[in-house]
Order: C-alpha cells, then sequence, then structure tokens
C-alpha cells in the first residue's frame, strides 16, 4: 500500500489558493455532505467545536472518499494532542495560539519521528499506517504532514517573521477572532485596525517564503485578504451558514422574523 500524498501541501508550495470551510457541528454526516461541494479544504475544529478524538475520526473517513482535504485543528497544540491526530490520519493540522518561534518549533518537533522529532512510535496501532500496510511508513510519514501555526495574539503579530522562519512550518494562519481581542477590540474581527494588521502580516509570511491564511466570513474580508497574498482562506462556517439560511427563509413566511434575520451578529472570526 502506498503512502497517502498531502495535495495541499503540494498546493500551499506552489502558490496556489486554496478555498476551505469550516465544520463546526462536529458530525461526520455534516463533513461529509459538505466534502462534496467543491471547497479544496474542510476545518474540523476541536479547539471551539464539540469534537473528540471519535468524532474527529469519524469526519476523517467521512471526508476520505471525496477532493476536499481535511485539516484537524486540535484543542491546543501539545505533544501528545498531535500524537494522537496525527495516529488517526490526519496529514495537515493548524495549531492555535502559537506566540512564539521556539514555541513553533516544539510543534513541528511533534510532528516528526526521531531522531528529527518527538513524535511516538506506534503505528501499528494507527490508521494512518492503515495499521502498518503503508510500506515505509515511518520513513516517508514526516515529508507528508502539513504544519499550519496560528497567529492570534498582538505578543504572536510582532514575531511573525521569525515564526514564519522556522524550518517546518508550512504556513501561518491569522485568527482575526482572538487576534482583535488582544488588540483590544473583543468582537470586532473586521476593525480596520485588525485587517491592516493581518495584511501586514501576510506580507511578512509570505516574504519569509511561507504560505499563509485566515478564515473570514465576510466575503469582502475574505477577498481583501486573498488580494494580499493570502493562499489558504476559509470563507464561511456550516453553522452560520445554517443558522443564517434558515433564518432568511423564514423571513420569507414570517415578516416579524425578518427583523430578526436582519439584526442576527455576524460571526465572529
Amino acid at each position: 500500500m502506498q503512502m497517502p500524498q498531502n495535495a495541499f501541501k503540494r498546493a500551499l508550495r506552489n502558490g496556489q489558493v486554496q478555498l476551505g470551510l469550516w465544520l463546526g457541528y462536529a458530525d461526520a454526516y455534516v463533513a461529509e455532505s459538505l466534502a462534496n461541494t467543491g471547497y479544496d479544504w474542510l476545518l474540523i475544529d476541536a479547539e471551539h467545536a464539540p469534537n473528540d478524538l471519535r468524532s474527529i475520526l469519524a469526519q476523517l473517513q467521512a471526508i476520505a472518499a471525496y477532493q476536499s482535504h481535511p485539516i484537524v485543528r486540535p484543542p491546543e497544540g501539545t505533544a501528545v494532542a498531535i500524537k494522537q491526530l496525527l495516529d488517526l490520519g490526519a496529514q495537515t493540522l493548524l495549531i492555535p495560539m502559537v506566540d512564539t518561534p521556539e514555541q513553533a518549533a516544539q510543534m513541528v518537533a511533534a510532528t516528526r519521528y526521531p531522531p528529527h522529532g518527538v513524535r511516538g512510535v506506534g503505528s501499528a496501532l494507527a490508521r494512518s499506517s492503515r495499521w502498518n500496510q503503508i510500506d515505509g511508513y515511518l520513513n516517508h510519514a514526516d515529508s507528508e504532514i502539513c504544519l499550519l501555526v496560528q497567529v492570534e495574539s498582538a505578543a504572536a503579530l510582532n514575531r511573525v517573521p521569525e515564526i514564519a522562519a522556522v524550518d517546518g512550518v508550512d504556513g501561518v494562519f491569522f485568527g482575526p477572532a482572538d487576534l482583535s481581542a488582544s488588540m483590544g477590540l473583543l468582537g470586532q474581527p473586521g476593525h480596520p485596525r485588525v485587517q491592516q494588521a493581518i495584511v501586514d502580516g501576510i506580507q511578512a509570511v509570505r516574504t519569509a517564503g511561507k504560505a499563509t491564511g485566515v478564515l473570514s466570513a465576510d466575503p469582502a474580508l475574505a477577498k481583501k485578504y486573498l488580494e494580499a497574498g493570502a493562499t489558504f482562506v476559509a470563507v464561511g462556517i456550516d453553522t452560520t451558514l445554517l443558522v443564517r439560511a434558515a433564518k432568511e427563509l423564514l423571513a420569507v413566511f414570517n415578516p416579524n422574523a425578518d427583523k430578526a434575520a436582519a439584526s442576527a451578529p455576524s460571526a465572529a472570526y
């Protein structure tokens, strides 16, 4: 059996724009339905959505038959969490709250087998190796891992060039929600100061020769970040899309609901 190729990692290296969608429902049936819609990547969120290892596994299995590439965000960047997700078969991880190049280097080490890292070896139990049915898995796994680190604090902004320069970091992702909060602008991810900080960050990451990404459910902002040079951009969230569509449908039949839909808050990303 051959090693699964990480097409998403190759696309980023080639500078190809990859459009994504955030998955918050923690459900394999939802994940599979959205894998049918044509997005380049789908983010399985375990930081803010109610995911556990079993639900992540089910979503990885559901998405596997389709062209969309699954990315997993753990609750935090620890060697234990990373080891478990890689063993489940995730090949691309988005690590939240990375503030320093030293922390980024630790995340790189967690995704690599010794002697290049500290990933625990348990391939006989792992879906990633297809239970040791992939020829030479231990020798080739590292090269197919794509590591994305998330900058989402004012402190991290000052160290973006250093973080992006860490060998083994494939991309830097800007989190507008936490970043705006850290800048004293809680709940204002679209504030001009936040926008400018992200645009400046995108340029710094590009200068370092790495891919850069962001999440924005605001189409105008998403296009702005793409024009600034972001290459992997999430343009929507499944939970927001469903709630908005339900409100808009109800408003067609209930004029009073129309006002409620109009006043509904936008996604805080």
